[in-house]
């Protein structure tokens, strides 16, 4: 039955959420523990928004996120709903951060112990790399901390809390610039170019080219540095979680439900009408969905003008995302490693150029590998490849990719030029076709209103960050969450997005 907004004190006060990504749980679960009466609404079969899986004769493989970092924000969010993050996931610390790879046959694996980080740069590169190395992990350590607070952990961050920020750490001033890229920055801190080249790779993080990103994003490796987690089960699990938690605080999930529109009148939201006609009333909904989809009012003409700088700022980059199952042999493979192009500019360029990159550089999930156990034996595995591709252009008729067939032998052949071969096991390309690769095309498909864009606005420019839309709205009682909202993309920060979303909504209303 449907909830109808509180009438009296002896009810609890009814919420509706839209949305069952990252940000959507994170907000359910924090209202519903709060003592709200919230409904969740998903118009796919199962919740988790961009973490999902497709099939394969090797088992579910993952076609989304795959690197869980921050892990604290989750165990903050399961311990404000009375459990334990521990209780409902197992989680696997991994020792080898990534495995990184270069076409002249050079490799270097970074660890989640950072002693051990710098002796494998010692190994890689001349003694003066490791000085280099560990100067710039101070100083993303430093930006880490001085942020964290007024910017990410901050539901409203201002420009002035930030300058007080850079001033109580004067020596990263320089990084602040609006001239300063990571590409600037990187190439003064490492005189080996394939040390610039790996760190820069972490503004693809926020898709980002690190040409245009600030200097200041350097600040990601040090969430990466903090420790990388692998859930037995892979992602899915970990939305599976928070499903259930919500679920067991009284929550009410509607799954394969659409929302046409989001009601709203005098600036002030009703609730929502399904795409059967029906209608839910609420007097607080939270959009768990790309905030362009209100301004471009493919949720309706009452909410139309929420949002609006989604329209003029430009996107961040997509994915081209192919899932399958193979058998590996050659190059010994972690749970994450990069494949890197031999030219670090010409992959940004076709980017910049709104084209997919002809010589790009590789991410591989092998999502059988650490683990804990021994390494597969030859046996099918299971793999994820990602490629940075453009958002769509505006005339997305004109946006074409490779079938998945031609794009994996392409990218078997790449990786050949490393000394992996991969051998793809036939049934999913064959029976899955359409689900074994997504283009940014389909993004646009699953996601509406995105651009096909993964991570929302563009972090180009010192100031992207603080354009994002925030959870508060001009409707009154209509709040967004989730990665296309600050403070923006990844796992971690949608879930902080819902805690935003959470903490206005709940002072809003006077609750505690």
């Amino acid at each position: 039955m449907t909830k109808q907004p509180a009438t009296d004190s002896s009810k609890p006060l009814a919420a509706l959420v839209v949305g069952a990504g990252v940000g959507g749980l994170a907000t359910a679960m924090r209202l519903q523990a709060g003592g709200m009466s919230v409904t969740l609404i998903e118009r796919a079969q199962t919740p988790g928004g961009k973490i999902r899986t497709v099939p394969s004769v090797a088992g579910p493989v993952e076609a989304g996120p795959t690197v869980l970092t921050l892990r604290s924000v989750f165990d903050d969010l399961f311990q404000a709903c009375g459990t334990r993050l521990d209780q409902h996931v197992t989680m696997v610390e991994q020792k080898v951060l990534a495995r990184h790879f270069w076409p002249d046959g050079s490799s270097l694996d970074l660890f989640s112990n950072p002693d051990q980080s710098a002796d494998a740069v010692a190994a890689f590169a001349a003694e003066p790399a490791v000085r280099a190395f560990l100067r710039f992990c101070r100083e993303a350590s430093d930006l880490f901390e001085a942020f964290e607070r007024p910017m990410m952990k901050s539901g409203d961050p201002r420009q002035i809390a930030l300058l007080h920020a850079a001033l109580r750490h004067p020596k990263n001033l320089p990084l602040l610039l609006p001239y300063a890229t990571m590409r600037s920055h990187l190439k003064r801190r490492f005189a080996d170019p394939r040390l610039a080249q790996l760190f820069g790779r972490y503004a693809t993080y926020v898709g980002g080219s690190p040409g245009a990103t600030p200097a200041l994003l350097s600040l990601i490796w040090d969430a990466e540095a903090r420790g990388v987690w692998r859930i037995d089960g892979g992602m899915t699990r970990l939305a599976e979680a928070m499903t259930n938690c919500f679920i067991g605080l009284g929550g009410d999930l509607r799954l394969a439900t659409a929302v046409s529109s989001i009601d709203a009148s005098a600036e002030k939201v009703r609730g929502v009408t399904l795409s059967d006609g029906s209608c839910l009333h609420a007097n607080t909904v939270v959009f768990n969905g790309d905030p362009r989809a209100l301004a471009r009012g493919l949720l309706g003409p009452d909410v139309a003008h929420v949002a609006p700088q989604t329209l003029k700022l430009p996107r961040s980059h997509s994915a081209l995302v192919l899932s399958f199952a193979a058998s590996a042999e050659g190059v010994q493979l972690a749970h994450h490693n990069v494949f890197f192009a031999s030219d670090p500019l010409s992959e940004f360029a076709d980017l910049a150029a709104g084209r997919i990159p002809q010589t790009p550089s590789i991410y591989l999930c092998a999502q059988d590998r650490g683990t804990g156990r021994p390494a597969p034996d030859g046996t099918p595995e299971r793999f994820e490849v990602i490629l940075n591709a453009p958002p769509l252009s505006g005339d997305a008729s004109q946006d074409t990719f490779e079938e998945a067939t031609v794009c994996l032998k392409r990218i078997c052949r790449t990786l050949a030029g490393f000394g992996l071969t991969l051998t793809p096991i036939a049934p999913p390309l064959e029976r899955q076709r359409e689900m074994s690769q997504a283009t940014p095309r389909d993004f646009e498909r699953l996601f509406p209103g995105s651009a096909g864009s993964l991570y929302g606005q563009s972090p180009h420019g010192l100031t992207a960050a603080l354009k994002r839309p925030r959870a508060t709205t001009p409707v009154r009682g209509l709040y967004l969450a989730g990665g296309g909202t600050h403070p923006g993309a990844g796992v971690p920060m949608a879930a902080l997005s819902g805690q935003h979303a959470a903490d206005v909504i709940m002072r809003d209303l006077g609750l505690t």
